[in-house]
């Protein structure tokens, strides 16, 4: 045999140990991840199930849900007894939907193993019937946060500026909630605008909610208000530019999503008397039943039938202020003479009781027993920033400003409320630190 065909009958030699090797070895690392995969929903492996989806109909209990798959009565009962501490079967509620994981095994098929219930947009329910038992699990969908700045001009209100730019309908709410005292957003302006940074909550590409606002800037009345937010007193609130708090001893209005049918008077053709009389009042019109909330800290001097006024409450705040909602359909829970009530608790509902034509909040302001416009109450803003905060505040304000305005730099971006540095305290260390070098 030549030294050539030697070598041949070698290399053909290692290949054949070379794959019978190849043959009893374990599974290459690619080949086990790619059997490992597996399709996970609701954190259940789905590959080996058909699922199917429906929604709660009017009336429907749970226990006849799982009757149409198959679940005996005795098994609902056990998993009513397992779910008490969990999720009570009771408080399933019509138009929530749910899935249902049906066994695709030939010796088993059709049969339910798992039902998921959701009970919000992210947080869900797991019923389990696998290897005859009975299981309660609860579980959330993965959340992707994702920051956004929008900005907005005001045609006619807030809510059809957000509804008109296609943004979040609880953006509005949470602007309403922030400037509550400041921003009479009954008077908003044709060219009125807004800048707003805040998180958006997805799950997979559909908006869920919105998290929390890093920052605001409404121009109205030609004016710019901020609302920075800042830790004092272990408490988060928003701040003026300047310090200011944005909260007020008033809130603006005591109710919200509405609009103003008549204004304070002392001579106002009277809608059913046909006579022209005073209006110590500002009349909201909005639909019965619309809540009614304290616009200040108080206790209730009068609840009852107030006449012309109808359903009527009154509450005296500090100094001697009396607020007053007329033509209630109803009281809040609780409410009674002598309680006493904070700022922005619930207090009623709009109604149209007494001398009406229509449903509506007739809100009245007292000082010293003398009535004055609810809209040009001169005001007094919270407690400020304290001074020893202050150098903080403006370095997460200066920071926060620069993305409203679009200038930020990433690394300039607020994460962490807590995160930003005092310039006073860091040149204090500094100096401490050049010190304790000197000395050595």
């Amino acid at each position: 045999m030549t030294a050539h065909a030697k070598i041949i009958v070698i290399s053909l030699l290692f290949s054949l140990v070379a794959c019978r090797n190849a043959e009893n070895s374990p599974t290459s690392e690619a080949e086990t991840a790619e059997e490992e995969q597996h399709t996970l929903v609701y954190g259940i492996v789905a590959d080996n199930y058909r699922t199917e989806q429906g929604k709660v109909g009017n009336g429907e209990t749970l226990g006849k849900i799982l009757n149409r798959y198959g679940v005996s009565a005795v098994t609902v009962d056990k998993l009513d007894k397992a779910a008490a501490e969990v999720f009570p079967l009771r408080k399933i509620r019509a138009g929530r939907p749910f899935t249902a994981f049906l066994s695709t095994d030939s010796l088993a098929a059709g049969r339910l193993d798992w039902l998921v219930y959701e009970k919000d947009v992210t947080d869900y329910v797991v019923f389990g019937f696998a290897n005859d038992s009975v299981t309660v699990t609860t579980g959330q969908k993965d959340v992707t946060v994702r920051r956004r700045r929008s900005s907005s001009t005001i045609e006619s209100s807030l809510w059809g500026a957000i509804m008109r730019d296609s943004l979040p309908n609880a953006l509005a709410a949470e602007m309403e909630d922030i400037y509550q005292w400041t921003i009479d957003f009954f008077g908003l302006q044709k060219g009125d605008s807004f800048t707003v940074v805040y998180d958006e909550k997805l799950i997979d590409s559909t908006l869920v909610g919105i998290g929390r606002i890093w920052g605001a800037k409404f121009t109205h009345a030609d004016k710019e208000i901020y609302a920075i937010p800042f830790k004092q007193n272990d408490k988060i609130q928003y701040w003026e530019y300047g310090g200011a708090s944005l909260r007020k001893q008033l809130l603006k209005a005591p109710l919200k999503f509405t609009r103003i049918s008549s204004r304070f008077s002392n001579a106002r053709l009277h809608p059913i008397y046909r006579v022209y009389r005073p209006h110590h009042g500002v009349d909201y019109a909005a639909p019965k039943g619309t809540p009614v909330h304290a616009v200040a800290d108080g206790v209730v001097i009068f609840k009852g039938w107030g006449g012309g006024g109808g359903n009527t409450l009154k509450i005296k705040h500090a100094g001697n202020l009396v607020t007053g909602y007329l033509h209630l359909s109803g009281y809040a829970k609780g409410i009674a003479n002598g309680s006493r009530v904070s700022q922005g608790q619930l207090i009623g509902y709009v109604g149209s009781t007494g001398a009406s034509t229509g449903p509506h909040l007739d809100y009245r302001i007292w000082k010293n027993g003398t009535p004055i416009d609810p809209l040009k109450v001169p005001q007094e803003p919270a407690e400020p920033i304290a001074k020893e905060n202050m150098a903080k505040f403006e370095a997460l304000r200066d920071r926060i400003v620069a993305e409203l305005n679009g200038t930020a730099t990433p690394e300039m971006i607020v994460t962490q409320l807590d995160s930003i540095p005092s310039p006073a305290a860091d040149s204090l260390a500094h100096a401490e630190a050049a010190n304790a070098a000197d000395k050595k």
